[in-house]
């Protein structure tokens, strides 16, 4: 692959995956949620559910979330194995998007528009539900793993990855300001159905990295990079064990899979939540990801200063704060000054909200960089599907199982607390990490 060498190419390359992922927010923040009007706060219904009923059994459709969850993570294996070996004139990278991108879209489109049974909750609008929304994770999974992979292949050092990777980051605050912010303004007064067609053109920034990556054919199985240096792609049972043999990245999904219950339990529930919790999700969560460009920067600094693990730790146990203040505002009246202090929990948890995204795309990338550098075997996309995979069972458990409780028990201001406590969990578990992974970044260390 032809290596991206100016920093304008790597900033337009970062903003990509932007339309994909909002994609994904809306239909894990917003339209699974639309299924079941339960938990909602009454003026909320109309505009934030379809049709303002229960249209799926909560426990049946919870059931489904966990599977597609699970289906989520587990499909990234063989998608990953089928984006590393794919054998076509035009490399393996870009036909990969295409495959995946397009079912993907449609699967959104259903997913909005079509309801079998509009008259109330039924096994088929359960069944429907769970099974279009299995075909979109299992098609964004494919889209994602494939354009992440490329972060290893299309710069050469670990500075320009986390370059990448921060820009990255920046446009997931980014994409969550427009979908928990501008979207939530716009809930005020039409439908989600309208609001997520209004969304769905972001999904073409995908057509960034279609149009600037350069392969060569992989016809005859072999990667061939700008230079002439020639790696080659192992199939998926031999991928698999070059990945699970890696310590460093098994000891990281550890501590991933834990952080990520957290994040995805929140992003999950934020609707319902601040439906209940009487604070304003619009103000907080303009607090929260408005200043993490800022936020960035002292998390990179810290970085240069201390390493990766330094820096991480930090940012787990940041966030755990801002959590544990929101839920105890959450108890206070409503006035002037519970929506202060709401905000103050909003600019608390913003000092770790970038960075937790930025280590999804930094650490597997690095790791694969440089186990491709030892063996000589090309499998980066794996890296990132065996991290989905671990994702995927957390989210499961946290977006689906942990919320479909929360919200028919009516304790979802409840969250938070869950929240914070994986992240500390989180936090244990990270000095388990060898040096070389909590060195990582640090200026005068080991890169």
């Amino acid at each position: 692959m032809r290596k991206l060498t100016k920093k304008w190419q790597m900033f337009l390359y970062a903003i990509g995956g932007m339309g994909v992922n909002m994609l994904n927010l809306m239909v894990g923040s917003y339209l699974c949620s639309a299924l079941i009007a339960s938990g909602f706060g009454k003026e909320a219904v109309a505009n934030q559910t379809f049709l303002g009923r229960d249209l799926v059994f909560a426990g049946t459709w919870a059931v489904f979330g966990v599977i597609a969850k699970i289906i989520d993570g587990v499909i990234d294996v063989p998608m990953a194995s089928f984006t590393d070996n794919l054998k076509t004139k035009f490399g393996r990278r870009r036909p990969a998007l295409i495959i995946g991108l397009v079912p993907m879209i449609l699967a959104y489109v259903l997913f909005t528009l079509v309801t079998p049974n509009p008259e109330g909750a039924t096994m088929l609008n359960t069944v429907f539900y769970g099974l279009v929304l299995c075909v979109f994770f299992s098609f964004y999974t494919l889209t994602m793993v494939t354009y992440y992979a490329t972060f290893t292949e299309i710069v050469d050092t670990q500075e320009e990855r986390n370059f990448i990777s921060n820009v990255k980051s920046v446009c997931d605050i980014v994409y969550f300001i427009l979908g928990y912010v501008v979207v939530r303004m716009l809930l005020n007064g039409m439908n989600i159905r309208l609001v997520s067609m209004i969304v769905l053109p972001m999904v073409l920034t995908m057509l960034i990295p279609l149009f600037l990556i350069k392969e060569r054919s992989t016809e005859k199985g072999i990667v061939t990079d700008e230079n002439g240096e020639v790696s080659k792609p192992v199939n998926l049972f031999k991928s698999i064990g070059f990945t699970f043999k890696n310590k460093n990245y098994i000891l990281w999904m550890l501590v991933y899979s834990f952080m990520t219950l957290g994040v995805q339990l929140f992003l999950s529930g934020i609707n319902e939540y601040f439906s209940v919790a009487g604070m304003s999700m619009m103000f907080v969560m303009m607090a929260a990801f408005a200043p993490v460009p800022l936020t960035l920067l002292l998390y990179n600094w810290f970085t240069r200063r201390f390493g990766f693990g330094f820096s991480y730790r930090y940012v787990l146990i940041i966030f755990a704060v801002g959590m544990l203040s929101m839920f105890g505002v959450s108890l206070l009246p409503a006035g002037t000054l519970k929506t202060v202090l709401a905000i103050v929990t909003g600019l608390i948890s913003s000092f770790g909200i970038g960075a937790m995204f930025s280590v999804a795309y930094s650490v597997p990338s690095q790791l694969a960089a440089e186990e491709e550098k030892k063996t000589g075997v090309s499998n980066a996309a794996m890296y990132f599907a065996v991290q989905g995979l671990f994702a995927g069972v957390a989210s499961g458990i946290g977006g689906a199982a942990i919320l479909t409780w929360l919200k028919t028990t009516d304790n979802v201001r409840y969250m938070t607390p869950i929240c914070a406590i994986a992240m500390l969990l989180a936090f244990v578990l990270s000095f388990l990490l060898p040096k070389s992974v909590r060195e990582m970044g640090k200026k005068n260390g080991k890169n």
